[in-house]
């Protein structure tokens, strides 16, 4: 595995789009549509410096999406390719987040999920999330949250 995410380049296009692809994928049916994040515009978020990668032996493992905004750092996607779960990707990705909104100046990171991603929303408690509210955007029921940085 690379040492850490590393930012992604017009050449991970692809790449970015497969992972995020097959880490929501399960999620369709769930939801009953597409996820937020099988609709984002990578190849700006690409442009924009927006997007980390983390690729091992040349394949593409898990994708992390930071956003600047005025009061937290919005941890925007992270997807990890399902057969790269379990292996510490998601964690090598959250922590990158973690110390990417530290190093920008910010007292907190915060983070939405779709409320059907239930898995998710335990995820997040355990490693020190805190839902904040509930609302429905573009048609999805969203879950918010955020972790303060010590």
């Amino acid at each position: 595995m690379s040492l850490g995410p590393r930012p992604a380049t017009g050449d991970d296009l692809q790449g970015v789009e497969d992972v995020v692809h097959r880490a929501y994928a399960h999620y369709v049916s769930r939801i009953g549509r597409l996820p937020g994040p099988m609709l984002d515009d990578y190849a700006g978020l690409i442009a924009a410096g927006r997007v980390h990668v983390v690729e091992r032996g040349g394949a593409m493992l898990g994708v992390l999406v930071l956003i600047p905004e005025s009061d937290a750092m919005l941890l925007d996607n992270v997807a990890v390719d399902p057969a790269a779960q379990g292996t510490g990707v998601g964690r090598i990705l959250l922590e990158f987040a973690e110390q990417a909104a530290r190093a920008a100046g910010y007292q907190a990171i915060k983070l939405y999920t779709n409320e059907a991603m239930t898995e998710n929303i335990g995820l997040y408690t355990r490693i020190g999330y805190a839902e904040t509210h509930r609302a429905e955007e573009k048609g999805l029921k969203r879950v918010y949250m955020v972790k303060p940085l010590g």
